[in-house]
């Protein structure tokens, strides 16, 4: 998948890493934190950071809670010792067992529900903001474009920070840009992160395609309305699941408030998620 059919992965790589240098250059800022999972998401964002920031300049903050899986743990900290940057692990569950106790008999959730898996997205949210705030340092926020379109993050919580690296990179670039990152620096980007199930990890056996059709099925049918503006019947006319082009839709359509409230995106097709005053 390459962007808007004519923009090469590196040249996309290099827009990225250019704008958010400026980015820091106009606000006057220069450190940079952002959430690492051991997922592809935040290991690209934080190759990118290095490259724009410095090493230096850079701090990962791992939060595993009690549904995180032990790889995904080691994988965060392989990257980080890749790049060579510093970061603390913070694990959530006790804030989040706290949390359940003190105020989920007011809510009456008597079985598990999306409210818990939002609510560790807000700890963490939390904590990444609280460290913004102490140190100086803007939040990198890792959402992508396939999960900004059909409303996949939790506001207040994994789509807070300063400024989106990748919301204009569908999940299958980021892929591509992995690769050409590793390419690139020498495989600073674990085998196991590109390799893994993508999962958010907020409930046991979690993986995004629960919630999602697969990426490789998800990213052509957005590019197909998004980028091309093509109507859902045309899509489903080149073969498309008519059930999935509509739940996609409307996926779209249910969640686009969330698109109000969205940190600026960096922008590197002229097609982006965002609304024309969030872009960079």
């Amino acid at each position: 998948m390459i962007l808007n059919d004519n923009i090469p992965i590196e040249v996309a790589h290099e827009t990225i890493v250019t704008k958010m240098r400026n980015f820091f250059h106009a606000t006057g800022m220069k450190k940079a934190v952002l959430g690492l999972s051991g997922g592809i998401d935040s290991a690209v964002v934080m190759a990118i950071a290095c490259e724009a920031l410095g090493k230096e300049n850079v701090h990962g903050l791992l939060m595993p809670s009690q549904f995180s899986t032990l790889h995904s743990v080691s994988d965060a900290v392989d990257l980080s010792n890749n790049l060579g940057i510093k970061y603390t692990i913070v694990p959530i569950e006790k804030i989040y067992n706290r949390f359940m106790r003190e105020l989920f008999s007011f809510f009456e959730i008597g079985k598990w529900s999306v409210a818990q898996e939002n609510l560790q997205a807000r700890i963490r949210g939390t904590i990444l903001m609280t460290y913004s705030n102490r140190f100086d340092a803007l939040l990198l926020n890792t959402s992508n474009k396939s999960e900004l379109f059909v409303g996949y993050g939790t506001l207040y919580g994994d789509l807070c920070g300063a400024m989106m690296v990748i919301a204009d990179l569908y999940k299958l670039q980021v892929y591509e840009i992995a690769g050409y990152i590793n390419s690139s620096l020498g495989n600073v980007i674990p085998a196991s992160t590109i390799q893994k199930t993508p999962s958010a990890e907020l409930r046991p056996g979690q993986k995004d395609s629960d919630s999602l059709p697969p990426y490789d099925v998800l990213d052509p049918i957005i590019y197909a309305l998004h980028e091309e503006g093509r109507s859902a019947e045309e899509v489903i006319a080149e073969g498309a699941d008519r059930a999935i082009v509509e739940r996609i839709i409307s996926l779209n359509r249910t969640y686009s408030f969330k698109l109000a409230q969205i940190p600026p995106v960096i922008t590197v097709t002229d097609k982006p998620v965002a609304p024309n005053y969030k872009c960079i």
